[in-house]
């Protein structure tokens, strides 16, 4: 293994998911292999009618998140929630802290759909006078760390990356590069996303990217099955704490991974399909082994983006049999969790954090082995014990986005 570069360490972490309500217990139930997918009352009537939502209900976030939840939209609820655990995961105390090297990067997709709905009925059923004057600041992706960065009073650059289904793997990259440049201290980065609407739905049922299964609810999500027929639409909110990893070992932290590398190119190919065999999300990941410097045959494990679509999976199938041909481990936690969208590749490098930590590869849930064509290893029906030293987390979004990250053990 070569000399890693500038390596930034992973010291908190913060889950809210369709799998639990924190780390802990999203962790056991990714573990355990099942899917979260159910029958979702706001979806009901439309061609596809389920969905993988986070368990706290609208009144238990505004009591856990406090007096000033009447301003917030669900993806800031969701993202301070997250933001809470990992900080405090990291032993850091927001009343202490230098707020100004601070910073706060969530990536966000599509923002608050849900909330523009409600205004936009509100304006027509009532008038002008009852739209709500925080309806914009709301809607927008950027209303998450907006809030977070309120919540903990971190006066340092505050950002929300939006590349599609990429957005928390941006956001934890651009994150390391402000570390890395002394642009601030400690970085509260990831990804939020409560954007489960029946526009949302519909929208993505005519795009035809979601999972038909009606009738098989719990079995929709099946990443490199060979009869994938889509995702499930899901919700959620992946934070994790970074620092340079000088400073997380002067405070006393031990980190729970180290962040190495990030690569991301862009395919310039459709607003929706990947680039076929993967080329340019290639480069990628090339790049993200070049900072890390680590080789191909260097990687133990790949948290895959699988999202259950037959283009995608067979991209991504294809780019890794051709750059990591020694058949390192696969996982695809999209089919526990659903497609969270813009959280899905921060709280998936949170997984692939877990995995290096614990020694645990949790199953790709309703996938008994991959389909025939696909030379993968994919980890099927039951975790794998497993030492992993070197992992690599892929994102790739609508619009051509692909990001990696490669997390190594500390």
């Amino acid at each position: 293994m070569k000399k890693p570069g500038p390596s930034v360490a992973v010291s908190g972490l913060g889950l809210l998911t369709p799998a639990g309500d924190g780390v802990d217990a999203t962790w056991q139930a990714v573990r355990g292999g099942r899917s979260t997918a159910a029958r979702d009352p706001v979806l009901e009537g439309l061609p596809v009618d389920f969905s993988c939502r986070v368990p706290p209900g609208e009144d238990e976030l505004d009591q856990r998140v406090g007096r000033l939840s009447w301003r917030m939209g669900r993806t800031a609820k969701l993202a301070v929630l997250a933001a809470d655990e990992a900080v405090r995961d990291a032993g850091l105390d927001p009343a202490t802290w230098d707020g100004a090297r601070v910073a706060t990067v969530i990536g966000c997709s599509l923002g608050t759909i849900d909330k523009a709905e409600e205004q936009y009925r509100r304006l027509e059923q009532h008038g002008p006078d009852l739209l709500s004057p925080l309806a914009l600041p709301t809607l927008t992706p950027g209303h998450g760390v907006d809030e977070v960065s309120i919540h903990l009073r971190a006066r340092g650059p505050s950002l929300a990356p939006s590349t599609a289904c990429a957005s928390g793997a941006t956001a934890l990259a651009v994150a390391r590069d402000l570390l890395v440049s002394g642009a601030c201290d400690v970085a509260v980065a990831g990804g939020v996303e409560a954007a489960i609407s029946r526009l949302t739905a519909t929208g993505f049922w005519r795009m035809g990217a979601l999972s038909g299964r009606t009738d098989a609810v719990a079995g929709a999500s099946r990443p490199f099955a060979h009869d994938r027929d889509g995702f499930v639409l899901a919700e959620g909110a992946g934070i994790l704490v970074l620092e340079r990893v000088e400073d997380a070992v002067a405070r006393g932290a031990r980190p729970r991974a180290l962040l190495a590398g990030c690569g991301s190119t862009s395919d310039a190919h459709h607003p929706t399909a990947p680039l076929e065999g993967a080329h340019v999300a290639e480069a990628a990941l090339r790049t993200a082994l070049g900072e890390a410097g680590l080789t191909p045959h260097d990687i133990d494990h790949v948290n895959a983006h699988g999202t259950s679509t037959p283009l995608n999976d067979a991209a991504e199938a294809a780019l890794i049999a051709r750059v990591l041909p020694h058949r390192p481990s696969v996982t695809a936690p999209k089919g526990v969790l659903g497609h969270t969208l813009g959280a899905a590749g921060a709280i998936e490098a949170a997984l692939t954090v877990l995995t290096i930590q614990h020694g645990i590869v949790p199953p790709i849930a309703n996938l008994q082995a991959p389909a025939a064509e696909f030379d993968i290893d994919c980890v099927t029906k039951q975790s794998r014990r497993q030492d992993v030293r070197t992992a690599v987390s892929h994102s790739f979004g609508f619009g051509g986005h692909n990001v990696v990250l490669a997390l190594i053990a500390p």
